[in-house]
C-alpha cells in the first residue's frame, strides 16, 4: 500500500496510538508526546481534513472526520487502537468510538466539551485576523504564540513571503460553528470503551461538562483536571500529562 500522506508514523511496534490534534493543529503537533507514547505500542499521528497535508473539501461535519479516522484505521489494520485526542480530536475520539467499538480499544479526551451550543466563532475571529501573518521566520511565530509557539511553529507553511497559517481560517470557523449548533451527547452515551478525560485547569469549556462527560462514559472514564493549565495541556504541563496518560495505558494495556 502507498504512504498516505496525511499519516505520520512516529514509531513504536504493537499495540496502535493514533493521536488526533485540535482545530488549527497537525499530526506534527504531537511530537513531544509521540517520543514517549512509542514505549506503549505504534504511534500514528493524522492530519484532520483541511489541516496539515489532507487538503480533502467536506461539509466539516464531525462525522465526516470521524470517517475518515475509521478509513485510515482500517486501511493501515490498526484497530482496535487507543485512540488520544486534543480538543477536536477529542470529539472526533469519542464519536469514534461510539460509532465503530471494534476500532477502538480505549480514547484519551483532552479538554473538550460536548456540549458547546450557543458559541460562535465571532468572539475569537478579531483575535485570528489580527495575526501578523505572514509570519517573518519560526522564530516570529514562537514569540508571537508564547506558550503554543512550538505547537504553532507546526502548524504553519512557508511561502515566498514568509510563514502561512497551513489550515484556511474560512475553513476552521465552519468547523468550530458546528459546535454551537449541537451536542454530542448521545455520542457520549455509545462510548464502551474505557476513557481518560483531561481537563485544563483554565479551561474555556463549560463549567463542570467535562466532569459529566468522564461520569456518563458507559465503559468507565477517570477525570483529571490540571491545575494552572492551558487548553494545550500537554505543552502547558507535560509532565501531569504524562503521568495521567501513562497511568491509564498501563491500567489499559495489562487488563
Amino acid at each position: 500500500m502507498d504512504r498516505r500522506e496525511d499519516v505520520v508514523e512516529f514509531g513504536g511496534t504493537g499495540q496502535p496510538i493514533v493521536l488526533l490534534h485540535g482545530l488549527m493543529g497537525r499530526a506534527r503537533t504531537w511530537w513531544s508526546v509521540a517520543r514517549w507514547l512509542t514505549a506503549y505500542g505504534r504511534v500514528l499521528g493524522l492530519d484532520a481534513r483541511g489541516h496539515g497535508r489532507l487538503r480533502r473539501p467536506g461539509s466539516w461535519r464531525t462525522e465526516e472526520f470521524v470517517a475518515d479516522v475509521a478509513e485510515v484505521i482500517g486501511e493501515l489494520d490498526a484497530g482496535p487502537a487507543v485512540v488520544i485526542g486534543h480538543s477536536m480530536g477529542g470529539l472526533h475520539a469519542w464519536v469514534l468510538a461510539a460509532t465503530h467499538p471494534a476500532l477502538v480499544r480505549g480514547i484519551v479526551v483532552e479538554d473538550m466539551a460536548p456540549d458547546q451550543r450557543g458559541r460562535t466563532v465571532d468572539a475569537w475571529r478579531g483575535y485570528f485576523e489580527s495575526w501578523p501573518v505572514p509570519f517573518q521566520s519560526l522564530a516570529h511565530v514562537r514569540e508571537f504564540f508564547g506558550s503554543t509557539g512550538d505547537y504553532f511553529a507546526e502548524c504553519v507553511v512557508e511561502r515566498a513571503d514568509g510563514y502561512h497559517l497551513m489550515a484556511d481560517l474560512e475553513n476552521l470557523y465552519r468547523i468550530a460553528a458546528e459546535w454551537g449548533r449541537r451536542d454530542y451527547w448521545s455520542y457520549v452515551d455509545g462510548v464502551k470503551c474505557p476513557a481518560l478525560v483531561v481537563e485544563a485547569g483554565n479551561t474555556a469549556m463549560p463549567t463542570g461538562q467535562q466532569t459529566e462527560l468522564a461520569a456518563r462514559i458507559p465503559g468507565g472514564a477517570r477525570h483529571v483536571r490540571v491545575d494552572g493549565a492551558g487548553h494545550v495541556v500537554h505543552d502547558d504541563a507535560p509532565h501531569e500529562y504524562r503521568g495521567a496518560v501513562e497511568a491509564f495505558l498501563s491500567h489499559l494495556l495489562h487488563r
